[in-house]
């Protein structure tokens, strides 16, 4: 069962956040958002449950149970955006008119995917106490969160199931392609995992956000609502 947050009334904008976040850090995006929204925390993260296997898939398929069969906009972050790009795809039966991706890794090596897979196949962490549970939460986050720990036999653990960290390398290019909506690449300028040359290579022209780095949403939301507005009308 996925956790999931809705609010406000008119056309309706999902938003998926990145690996070892929660829905909470779109928050400051939401607010006085002219529109309905809805933020589920995905599978295996925050408030939601685990799943058996993790991938781009699994993800969509897990989110497009949630979402109404109307006309929405979809905002994914780093791996909320590949999974926003999935369900674009319309194989999962909703129908996506704008994605816009943001601080999406589009191209690994084999050495990041080696580690991405070691770290799928560790045990998570417990701690004593629940704020070091959410200092390592926050770490592998990126953002501080608030909703990202549980309590478990022997003290407090992130809630992200590690297993997530095997989802594998995304096939841009082919989700590109297969997107039965207008897709949008976007990252913050100074974004060292989604950096513009790379983004370049997959659309001519990615929408670049000066001054920020990975997590544009939280950085700085007023500048993310800005586009979106344009984008969603």
């Amino acid at each position: 069962m996925l956790h999931v947050e809705r609010g406000g009334n008119g056309p309706l904008l999902v938003l998926l956040h990145g690996l070892g976040a929660t829905g909470e850090v779109w928050q400051d995006v939401v607010k006085d958002w002219e529109g309905s929204w809805l933020v589920p925390d995905l599978p295996g993260h925050g408030r939601s449950s685990q799943i058996d296997r993790y991938s781009f898939g699994s993800f969509a398929a897990a989110v497009a149970d949630e979402i109404p069969r109307e006309p929405v906009t979809i905002v994914g972050h780093s791996l909320g955006g590949v999974v926003g790009l999935t369900l674009a795809s319309g194989w999962f039966g909703v129908e996506v008119t704008t994605c816009v991706g943001v601080g999406i890794k589009v191209q690994w090596t084999d050495e990041e995917l080696t580690k991405a897979a070691a770290l799928a196949a560790k045990p998570g962490k417990v701690f004593a106490t629940e704020e070091e549970a959410v200092e390592r939460a926050s770490k592998m986050a990126g953002v501080k969160l608030q909703h990202g720990v549980s309590e478990v036999d022997g003290g407090w653990a992130p809630s992200l199931d590690m297993k997530a960290f095997g989802v594998g390398r995304p096939d841009m290019a082919g989700l590109i392609m297969a997107a039965q909506a207008h897709v949008v690449l976007a990252a913050g300028e100074n974004d060292p995992m989604s950096p513009q040359e790379h983004l370049r290579e997959l659309v001519p022209e990615p929408v670049m956000f000066p001054g920020t780095g990975h997590n544009v949403h939280v950085e700085s939301p007023s500048s993310l609502r800005t586009v979106l507005a344009q984008l969603a009308t």
